[in-house]
């Protein structure tokens, strides 16, 4: 969402002028109740502290203003977002006294300082983020929008703007020639396109002939967004309804249209001096995310594994006592650039002639009872931290599937092959957003690619650490689709 829709400017300013009073009440604490703490050229020089760290503040809010007055916001942007802001803060206030004081015991407080810092804004936007969403809720700071073409990316639209009734989108409607399918009673069908062009020529008319100097705005028409989705064939229709926004102070997107089952994505892209557009523009294939994501892969599945070597032993005689065999299962998988690697995993089944052929359902016959339990726990996944130390897998990304399975899957669902632009994974965000486990219909496999392609269209490093949060969090609180 373009950020000059997101929010109102006047809660963007009582949430900055709140910044401001949390600073400079946190540093009077500072004084009052940790004065052993306090270097000596602070406690003689109180008033140039404070003076320092609003300053500070007010050029570390210049950078990184705050975001939670936008519609939408997730988790991941705003933490990153008030880390920037307090390490700013922190940092120019501890470089300017530095420079004009000898510096005796500055270094220990400022790290207390910016860790205590971040601490507390961060829990005040949540609650100011709280208090946002049920003002929203109540119908203050709301947004009408409107809908124009039926093409089922405006239903995907509508969808995602009601979802969150606190980000304060109130849909009217939609125009279009034909209803939509599948159209929710709650999204009105309010006439063809015809009768929305009498509403803009009445407008045009009504300016025209408006002898009291006043222009009508978005405010007289009622609306505050459109959202178009036409046909390139209908451009001068596309056209016309741009204009009527720009005279009355819409704001106007164009939404992509949808290809069969999938919304056309398209990303900008500057070639020369001309603007281009790609259906793939991967975040990974930048060397500074890459680096980013590789190093914490190593240093984490390095660590996982030197944990896990005194365990070994212990998991290798339960599994030998209860399953003749061997200790590790190892399976070939389709990964990176769909190329072929050997996947390990602790055993959790006896041994079987189906291994590379049938999925594990719920009853499965061919589990033993600790296999089970490592199966619900995600312990028999563990080895495959062994794969991402070597490189054939990422602590997140996609699952590897079989290689049977990526034969069939291939040639019935459409983009099947993308979710192989980046490494497999141990856990992904499919399997932390309900399309774990076994998939008995085709659609279950459709969604769970749906997200693999999602994952690595939108991939961040906070993103990996919000599906390694919940894949942890299945260790003592199993996933029911777990088996």
């Amino acid at each position: 969402m373009r950020q000059h829709s997101g929010g109102s400017e006047v809660i963007k300013t009582l949430v900055i002028l709140g910044d401001f009073i949390i600073l400079n009440a946190m540093l009077l604490c500072f004084f009052k109740l940790t004065p052993a703490l306090i270097p000596p050229f602070f406690s003689e020089n109180p008033r140039v502290i404070f003076l320092t760290a609003n300053f500070a503040m007010i050029v570390s809010q210049y950078f990184f203003p705050t975001i939670i007055h936008y519609r939408q916001v997730n988790f991941e942007t705003l933490f990153a977002h008030i880390l920037k802001l307090s390490f700013t803060q922190a940092f120019l206030m501890f470089i300017f006294l530095r420079i004009i004081s000898d510096g005796g015991g500055m270094f220990k407080f400022m790290f207390i300082f910016g860790a205590s810092l971040f601490t507390i804004l961060f829990i005040f936007r949540f609650l100011e983020r709280f208090i946002l969403k049920q003002y929203r809720k109540m119908g203050g700071n709301t947004r009408n929008v409107l809908l124009i073409g039926s093409d089922p990316a405006n239903l995907t639209l509508y969808q995602d703007l009601i979802s969150d009734p606190s980000t304060g989108y109130i849909v009217k409607g939609y125009y279009s020639d034909e209803k939509m399918e599948g159209c929710p009673e709650s999204l009105q069908w309010l006439g063809n396109i015809a009768a929305f062009n009498e509403i803009m020529d009445k407008d045009r008319d009504a300016t025209k002939e408006s002898t009291d100097g006043k222009n009508y705005t978005s405010q007289n028409v009622g609306i505050d967004d459109i959202f178009c989705c036409l046909s390139h064939d209908d451009s001068d229709e596309i056209i016309r309804v741009m204009h009527f926004c720009d005279n009355n102070l819409i704001h106007f997107f164009y939404v992509p249209r949808m290809l069969g089952n999938f919304r056309l994505n398209l990303k900008p892209e500057r070639f020369g001096n001309i603007s281009l557009f790609t259906n793939h523009r991967e975040p990974l294939t930048y060397a500074g995310n890459r680096f980013i994501k590789r190093t914490f892969d190593i240093v984490v599945s390095l660590i996982v594994c030197i944990f896990l070597l005194p365990f070994i032993p212990i998991i290798a005689l339960i599994i030998k006592v209860q399953s003749p065999g061997p200790v590790f299962f190892k399976q070939s998988r389709t990964g990176l650039n769909g190329k072929t690697f050997q996947c390990y995993k602790f055993r959790s089944m006896h041994i079987n002639n189906k291994a590379d052929l049938a999925q594990a359902t719920l009853d499965d016959p061919r589990k033993y009872p600790f296999g089970q339990f490592m199966r619900r726990t995600n312990l028999d996944e563990f080895p495959q931290f062994f794969n991402v130390l070597i490189g054939d897998m990422s602590i997140v990304g996609p699952r590897p599937h079989m290689l049977y399975h990526t034969e069939i899957y291939s040639k019935l669902i459409d983009k099947y092959m993308v979710r192989h632009f980046s490494r497999p994974g141990i856990t992904g965000y499919a399997q932390v957003s309900g399309f774990r486990g076994e998939t008995r219909e085709l659609w279950q496999m459709e969604e769970r690619i749906r997200r693999d392609i999602w994952y690595i269209e939108n991939w961040t490093f906070w993103l990996d650490i919000k599906i390694i949060m919940k894949t942890a969090a299945s260790l003592f609180l199993p996933d029911e689709k777990a088996y």
